[in-house]
């Protein structure tokens, strides 16, 4: 009888958490279609920017073209390795991974193509059950899950501003429908 009540017992929280563990799973798979798309649709717009364009910027106090990339790589790689992967941050000041310098248009396409493949697994790999443990982010707590999020949004806020590069240069971006 004893048996019997721990197996129901078993059973019943493993039906509860079945559809917990699904849903977490397909926001996983949900959010590397989307991020795969992100990667296809950036690397697009770089390929279609001039090379003697990267440093364009579209004021004075805006990030060149070139800048913009690779905060986004920057970003990319914080988030996902560090924020959220516990490896201690890459210092801004020190690290030349993500800074432009003498970098070709090819070399910081392949650094952001990169980032974005290290940052794809590791994403395949994060143990979900960690979704709703909270962070510090610039002094808000946030979920695991919301910096996810917060992720791809900065994404989109800076392939933002380059689109407008493009455009202030007279280039057509790819159309965003086709990236969804």
């Amino acid at each position: 009888m004893r048996r019997m009540l721990i197996l129901i017992t078993i059973m019943i929280f493993g039906l509860a958490e079945s559809p917990l563990f699904a849903q977490q799973n397909d926001f996983i798979k949900e959010y590397l279609e989307r991020f795969e798309n992100s990667r296809k649709y950036l690397i697009e717009v770089a390929e279609i920017m001039p090379e003697d364009k990267y440093n364009f910027r579209a004021s004075q106090e805006s990030l060149s073209f070139a800048e913009n990339l690779m905060h986004i790589g920057y970003a990319m790689d914080w988030h996902s390795q560090s924020l959220l992967g516990g490896r201690k941050s890459r210092d801004w000041n020190t690290d030349i991974r993500y800074k432009v310098s003498n970098k070709s248009k090819k070399e910081i396409i392949k650094i952001i193509d990169e980032t974005f493949e290290e940052t794809i697994r590791f994403i395949k790999q994060f143990d979900i059950t960690q979704f709703d443990e909270e962070l510090d982010y610039f002094g808000l707590n946030r979920t695991k899950r919301q910096v996810f999020l917060l992720l791809a949004d900065h994404i989109t806020h800076h392939r933002g501003q380059i689109l407008v590069s493009l455009r202030l240069n007279g280039l057509v971006p790819p159309r965003y429908v086709l990236f969804q």
